[in-house]
């Protein structure tokens, strides 16, 4: 049988043309042309997700007996997998339909990803004709693609409304087809609207913008949806700066009302925990709010960035991402040199670009330069350039290493050329167990592309290759570039991933994915808050100070009537839980406990801790997600509430040894003479840095006085009573989302 399959493939390919064409039905109207592998069948086997990671394409071999490329960017190899593999096995042109191809697809054949064409299908159809005229894969000639268009690109849509996508693809030879059933379709959002695989959106009940990405053939487009709510704006907040002015438009232009303008204790919390990392102290508290200066937010904002505490804190947030972490007793000198190094280059307000700098090009040994110690742990120059990308440029080029990127327009040549910026590090061993002296080693930078297995010079994003003279260090040709005024990525990527820190969600979502198919919710705030950095000379403070002085930053968290469902105008602050760090330290300073780490002297603040290591001996800092360095992402830190970490704060020993620490607040409060309301304005400014109200002051005292006995049903001790009670109070609060977050 297999023979005979074998010599039909030499029936004239005229004549089976000629049959396929009469037997075929649907494309009597069709031009007479013969389709190519290129053309016609590649998009249906991608839109059957036959080449997608879940089904048969997987980087180098395929997967689950079936070699394909991922998304079909590699076709000739798919086509060589397809027509000649094991002796043309998949494929009967005789019997299109005999096909073990399409026995599969269509589930006549078990096949373990289920039915993936109907054979009433056009793609069975095209597929089945493809077939019978021969297994063409295509001529130098053909037409190439060369961009897709989405139709519409743009425009306003109802809650709940519909849209139909129509996508026209252009090619080289000047003629367009219509592609829209065969385009694939994926919103940026899946919570404000869904696409199904005709290219129908329909939108859920969350105002704002999603765009849905349109891809067919490697080529993308973007079609973006503007949902107003339409409710009433009639009062606005007082515009601060140029970040209220293109909020608040973008405000008015959906018809979401913002909050107003939260408190001053609200106020003082939340830059506290934003900038210092820390809940405000007692003093702090009081004098902030009997004061009636009409600038004191600006001047606690300034406060705040002058402080250590703002040092310690973004230090914690960097070394994390810049994988600061411990595998090893050696690694503590370097562990601790580099987030020095950190900490006193923002607590000197170092240019940004001349820290990356700084970074990058570091040579000599840890001792001479902490900044070394990041390519001690980041070997490889793929994963150095995958590190500075996503990093430093919020582009994630971890896919374009095997294949196209599925939704940008990076190659493996690009990632490659990135890569060759870091292909003349060399490293020397030293006197040091596990650390290296880094230099620049003379020669030609490149670096061979892996697939093709030529050498691919150096080349910015999107821009020449360059020929740098031996004796130059290429990585310095990259920080040039970066930090250039037209870089599109450098400067958008800081002021993002600082505005996802202050409002727990970035004008793009995720922070570190710049892309043309994952568009801003506010592009012209975005690109003002990028040339404020760039103007400012890459001043990080610069950054914070403008976000945190906006009346946006210093909105209510409290919704009203119509912006509860506003989830990226910005219409209200978005409260987010304290961080694992921030939160015991915080602990600690409301109960007067204090928590040791070892090599480190007493009292230092957990956000202090320069490394992952401490987390293996804190049962709280695991439970409460502090990462352990192991990734650039973010993401990595965890934010979400779980059942653990309730049950922790709720029973755990740590926390309950911190309530009954000897002096410490309970302890205190149970013995000072002051009267009781005094003592619970106390501890409510140093728990929610806000006195409280009547009925809490009311029910806390009565909770206070209350006569308390022991498991015995005997009277306690009055002095032991008054402790026990400030314990149990303690213990409500901390376990209150008023404390738990940042709001």
């Amino acid at each position: 049988m297999r023979q005979n399959r074998q010599m039909t493939r030499w029936v004239p390919l005229a004549f089976v043309a000629a049959l396929s064409w009469c037997a075929t039905p649907g494309f009597a109207t069709e031009p007479a042309r013969p389709l190519s592998f290129v053309n016609d069948v590649m998009p249906i086997l991608t839109k059957a997700s036959c080449n997608s990671g879940g089904c048969h394409a997987k980087a180098g071999n395929g997967q689950n007996g079936f070699r394909l490329s991922l998304l079909g960017f590699e076709p000739q190899e798919d086509y060589e997998h397809i027509v000649k593999e094991g002796h043309g096995r998949r494929v009967f042109p005789a019997a299109p339909e005999q096909s073990l191809l399409l026995l599969k697809a269509s589930n006549v054949v078990p096949h373990g990803g289920g039915k993936r064409l109907d054979p009433s299908s056009e793609g069975y159809t095209q597929l089945a004709r493809w077939i019978s005229e021969g297994m063409a894969y295509g001529k130098e000639t053909d037409p190439k693609l060369v961009s897709i268009e989405v139709q519409p690109k743009r425009n306003v849509m109802k809650l709940q409304g519909e849209q139909q996508l129509k996508v026209l693809a252009h090619y080289s030879d000047d003629h367009t087809a219509d592609v829209t059933r065969m385009a694939l379709y994926e919103p940026n959002d899946k919570g404000m609207a869904e696409a199904d695989e005709n290219g129908l959106v329909k939108l859920l009940d969350v105002p704002g913008n999603v765009a849905v990405m349109v891809r067919y053939q490697g080529m993308v487009s973007v079609y973006i949806a503007s949902i107003p709510l339409g409710a009433p704006v009639v009062q606005m907040p007082a515009e601060k700066n140029f970040i209220d002015t293109l909020i608040f438009a973008n405000l008015k232009q959906v018809g979401v009302p913002p909050s107003p303008v939260c408190d001053d204790a609200t106020f003082l919390r939340r830059v506290a925990l934003d900038i210092a990392g820390r809940v405000p102290t007692l003093e702090e508290a009081r004098e902030f709010l009997s004061s009636h200066d009409a600038d004191k937010r600006d001047r606690l904002i300034e406060s705040s960035l002058s402080s250590p505490d703002y040092a310690d804190y973004f230090a914690n947030k960097w070394t994390a991402i810049l994988r600061n972490r411990r595998d090893d007793t050696s690694d503590i000198t370097a562990n601790f040199a580099f987030h020095s190094w950190v900490r006193d280059g923002l607590l000197a307000n170092k240019p940004y670009d001349q820290m990356v700098r700084e970074l990058l090009a570091a040579t000599g040994t840890i001792a001479d330069n902490p900044a070394v110690a990041w390519y001690k742990r980041v070997l490889e120059p793929q994963q150095q350039l995958e590190d500075v990308a996503q990093l430093f440029l919020g582009v994630r080029m971890q896919c374009a290493q095997c294949h196209h990127h599925p939704f940008e327009r990076w190659s493996q040549n690009d990632y490659f050329s990135l890569g060759a910026f870091f292909s003349r590090v060399g490293r020397k061993p030293t006197s040091t167990r596990g650390e290296s002296l880094i230099f620049h080693q003379r020669g030609t930078a490149q670096l061979e592309n892996k697939k093709t297995k030529i050498p691919v010079m150096p080349a910015t994003l999107g821009g020449p290759t360059l020929a740098i003279p031996q004796d130059e260090d290429p990585r310095l040709k990259l920080a040039d570039w970066m930090s250039d005024k037209a870089n599109p990525y450098f400067a958008k990527s800081l002021v993002n991933r600082y505005w996802k820190h202050f409002f727990k969600r970035g004008l793009i979502e995720p922070e570190d994915d710049i892309r043309e198919t994952n568009p801003a919710t506010n592009p012209e705030l975005l690109d003002a808050l990028a040339n404020q950095f760039v103007a400012s000379g890459y001043d990080l403070k610069a950054v914070v100070r403008v976000i945190t002085q906006s009346h946006t930053y210093q909105l209510s968290a409290l919704p009203n009537a119509y912006n509860g469902v506003d989830r990226q105008n910005f219409s209200h602050y978005y409260p987010k839980r304290m961080q694992a760090e921030v939160l015991l330290d915080a602990l600690d300073q409301l109960t007067g406990a204090k928590t040791d780490f070892a090599n480190l002297p007493p009292g230092t603040r957990a956000i202090s801790l320069p490394d992952n290591s401490y987390n293996r001996s804190s049962p709280f800092l695991k439970v409460f997600g502090r990462p352990e360095g192991a990734s650039v992402c973010e993401c990595e830190r965890v934010q979400s509430p779980s059942l653990a970490q309730s049950l922790h704060l709720m029973n755990a020993a740590d926390v309950k040894a911190k309530l009954s620490t000897p002096n410490g607040r309970a302890d205190l409060l149970a013995k000072s003479n002051q009267a009781e309301s005094e003592k619970v304005r106390e501890l409510y400014l140093a728990a929610y840095s806000r006195e409280p109200s009547v009925a809490e002051l009311k029910v806390t005292e009565a909770y206070v006085a209350r006569p308390r006995v022991d498991a015995q049903g005997k009277p306690l001790d009055p002095a032991r009573a008054k402790r026990e009670a400030y314990e149990d109070l303690l213990w409500a609060i901390i376990n209150t989302k008023e404390y738990l977050y940042n709001h």
